[in-house]
């Protein structure tokens, strides 16, 4: 395979995408985490530390660059519910 030319995006989408299952998945589990790490930093003279740290060294300073590095990682991951834990959720909403 020919060598990659160097790009902005550090880590390459391509590679996110195989750590997920589609794209929508990628944005929202990056979007979530970012708004974690904001969160942490936004709280950190409060001493509450109730929001995990970023779990890798980075030299961004972007909440959004650091979830993208922590889903690279590996340090990042989600979990499907099951057709049957969707519907039981379902069915206490609707009580």
């Amino acid at each position: 395979m020919a060598d990659r030319l160097p790009t902005m995006m550090d880590p390459p989408v391509e590679s996110l995408l195989a750590r997920v299952d589609s794209k929508f998945t990628l944005v929202s589990l990056a979007a979530m985490r970012a708004r974690q790490i904001n969160s942490y930093f936004n709280q950190l003279g409060e001493g509450l530390g109730t929001v995990v740290p970023p779990q890798v060294a980075s030299v961004s300073r972007k909440p959004l660059s650091i979830s993208l590095e922590e889903i690279s990682a590996t340090k990042i991951t989600y979990h499907r519910p099951a057709d049957e834990e969707t519907a039981e959720a379902g069915a206490e909403a609707e009580q």
